[in-house]
């Protein structure tokens, strides 16, 4: 593989992961689900209700 082929299948990589995440999101919004991550080597939670004051303050 030619180094423009690997930058552009990592391009694509990174574009699906982005198109995961912003889904996941939204369905745990649209849900009223909780988002469980790993934050500072703690478990927390994170309501829909919260992700979704999140996406608007962006």
């Amino acid at each position: 593989m030619s180094e423009f082929e690997i930058q552009e299948l990592q391009e694509k990589i990174d574009s699906g992961v982005r198109l995961a995440h912003k889904r996941l999101i939204e369905k745990t919004i649209r849900e009223d689900g909780d988002l469980v991550v790993v934050q500072d080597g703690e478990v927390v939670h994170i309501s829909g209700e919260e992700l979704c004051c999140m996406q608007q303050a962006e």
